[in-house]
């Protein structure tokens, strides 16, 4: 062991003659652990919210969504949805109906995004009929609409699980849809409105699409919104959904005059964005415990300087060198930051795997949009929270450290 390292360690395990050095030391230990510990914890969260918010939303949705500019809807799109299945890096392509709708049962309603789809293809773009934990999506394939005592039954539909809480509904109950885009009539706009029947429930785990969200058969949805044959949007799935900046371009450019396309990160830039500056503040503020921490080893280094004066003076007297005495001060607050470093590094990953295997932190799903707090801890937080709690530790131990090498051993020893 190199003298520097090994005086620097002996005084910190000597007895000390002034006690509340020691205790200062324990708290600048139990500082550096906290901070270091509260860092990686907040980290792991801000880090699992983005992952598994980007996750369902990128699951739930399409990469890429073409639509007409004026808005009157996407004629012939039988033709151009296979024209543009051939862009490069489009790997699902599906037609959608999109309406806002008002669904009802017997005196309870609520609103909802209907989406007419052809479920075959829209299995292709995103995960949401597979979420469908009670009934069966399979009902709004195509022709399977079945007859009961000689009439047919209403037609299919699927809801999420908070608008099923807020309506009321199970599987099997008949829903009364109602579109505000009615017929005109002498007696004025009439909207149209049409009976459903409740085929499946799905469960996302995000709030904004198991409360606000519904399907139907493309058919059905033409029909209830008086577009014959035509869909609002084309969704695209990609190989690269970091791409999809570029794809959406390039799927403009085959798609001709009069279409736009929009993409997730277009959609959710400024959920992430809000994330992002959350994460920066946060650690911005508890980076602060370490501050505190790492004054409370200027402070225990400086009283160890007064206390260790004439050791010091002796040290020099027989040959230590000034450098080697700011060397033993330097790495004597190094220990004591290393030693709460590595605590609080262990303290936060252990909360933080366990916080995510067991997710024992609830949260309001209508606040949060998912239901349990995430945690994702990485490698790369402890490097950086590593390094932060080490180099404010090394800034305050220039003052003590400079001070001791600036004893003089014949003033120190002058009344010894």
């Amino acid at each position: 062991m190199r003298f520097e390292l090994f005086v620097a360690a002996r005084y910190l395990r000597a007895r000390r003659r002034q006690a509340v050095v020691g205790l200062i030391t324990v708290i600048s230990v139990v500082g550096v652990a906290a901070g270091v510990a509260a860092l990686i914890i907040a980290l792991a969260i801000t880090n699992g919210m983005r992952r598994d918010l980007q996750q369902r939303l990128v699951g739930s949705t399409a990469h890429v969504q073409l639509m007409r500019t004026a808005g009157d809807g996407i004629s012939h799109w039988r033709p151009l949805m296979a024209r543009l299945a051939a862009v490069p890096h489009v790997t699902a392509v599906a037609p959608g109906l999109y309406g806002q709708v008002l669904i009802s049962r017997g005196a309870r309603s609520g609103g909802a995004l209907i989406k007419g789809i052809v479920p075959a293809d829209e299995a292709t773009v995103g995960n949401l009929l597979q979420s469908v934990n009670e009934g069966s999506a399979a009902e709004l394939a195509p022709n399977t609409s079945t007859v009961a005592a000689g009439s047919q039954l209403a037609p299919p539909l699927v809801i999420g699980h908070e608008l099923a809480l807020t309506l009321g509904a199970e599987v099997g109950d008949s829903l009364l849809v109602t579109s505000p885009q009615g017929e005109l009539t002498p007696l004025g706009l009439v909207p149209r409105y049409q009976r459903f029947r409740v085929v499946g429930i799905f469960s996302s785990g995000f709030y904004q699409y198991d409360d606000g969200y519904a399907f139907m058969r493309l058919t059905d949805a033409q029909r209830l919104f008086s577009e014959p044959d035509l869909v609002s949007v084309i969704s695209f799935k990609i190989d690269d959904l970091y791409k999809a900046e570029q794809v959406g371009k390039a799927i403009e450019a085959a798609a001709g005059p009069g279409f736009q396309t929009t993409n997730w990160m277009e959609q959710n830039r400024e959920l992430f964005r809000a994330m992002k500056l959350e994460q920066d503040v946060t650690f911005i503020v508890l980076a602060l415990i370490v501050v505190v921490a790492a004054l409370n080893i200027l402070i225990a280094l400086t009283m160890m300087v007064m206390e260790k004066t004439r050791d010091i003076a002796v040290m020099m007297s027989f040959g230590v060198t000034a450098e080697q005495v700011r060397k033993i001060f330097l790495l004597q607050g190094l220990l004591i930051s290393a030693v709460g470093t590595v605590l609080g590094l262990v303290l936060g990953y252990v909360v933080s795997i366990v916080g995510s295997h067991y997710r024992f932190i609830a949260l309001d799903a209508s606040v949060y949009s998912i239901d349990y707090l995430p945690f994702a801890p990485r490698l790369v937080d402890a490097l950086v929270v590593a390094g932060v709690s080490l180099g404010m530790s090394l800034l305050a131990t220039i003052y003590p450290s400079s001070s001791a090498a600036s004893v003089l051993p014949a003033e120190a020893l002058r009344y010894e």
